[in-house]
């Protein structure tokens, strides 16, 4: 790893000892840099203003400022000074997962999670993949999907950027929305996986989107699919 660049990691956890240990075991990745500590959500977002890490790890309930709304101010379509978002929580509730996703946060683990887990999920994060399977995506907009709509006046932005979208890459991200991987959208379309994966790419940057989970909210929020019954 001498010489190739490290992800930048800030731990954000209210708990000391929750921080220690995730200190502990991510500092001694080669690849990883950890360039801070928060205790709260109003600390990470100064720290993130400082420090501009890569990905930051991220608890939900803390004191001052929680994870969620401390993701909306990093990561979220206003956020400034962006960094990507793992939310690891006690709390394994769907509607943490939704708020923490539609807040920007790039993927969600448990507290539980096995460290080997944990850090292959920063290095996704990373590299702009998000951590959500499919099955996952497609329980979240079962449950969620029709409440990801709202009338804040960002679906008409983002209306003008979808008119750049040629139909086939419209398409895909209607797939992408209803929780196909690029292996099941590639079969769905009698097209390869490389080329999926080509579209999904090129859509994402088009529409200044980070991941595909970004783009599965995008998608319902705008009203592009709409979630079943």
């Amino acid at each position: 790893m001498t010489g190739e660049p490290r992800t930048r990691v800030l731990v954000c956890d209210d708990q000391a000892l929750v921080r220690a240990g995730y200190v502990t075991i991510l500092s001694a990745q080669p690849d990883f840099e950890i360039v801070g500590e928060a205790a709260d959500g109003v600390e990470a977002v100064r720290l993130v203003r400082l420090l501009r890490p890569d990905v930051v790890v991220m608890d939900i309930r803390m004191p001052r400022l929680d994870g969620i709304e401390a993701t909306a101010q990093i990561a979220g379509p206003r956020a400034t000074d962006r960094a990507k978002v793992l939310v690891v929580t006690t709390f394994n509730l769907d509607e943490y997962v939704f708020q923490a996703l539609r807040a920007g946060a790039s993927g969600f683990l448990l507290k539980d999670t096995p460290p080997g887990e944990v850090i292959a999920g920063i290095r996704t994060i990373a590299a702009g993949n998000a951590l959500l399977a499919p099955e996952v995506t497609r329980r979240l907009i079962g449950r969620f999907g029709e409440r990801i709509r709202d009338d804040d006046g960002a679906g008409k932005r983002v209306e003008k950027a979808l008119a750049g979208l040629t139909d086939r890459e419209v398409e895909v991200l209607k797939l992408i929305a209803t929780g196909l991987s690029n292996a099941e959208i590639a079969a769905n379309l009698f097209l390869g996986k490389e080329t999926v994966k080509t579209y999904v790419s090129r859509l994402l940057a088009k529409l200044d989107l980070r991941d595909r989970v970004q783009a599965v909210v995008l998608a319902y929020r705008i009203g592009l699919v709409i979630p079943d019954a």
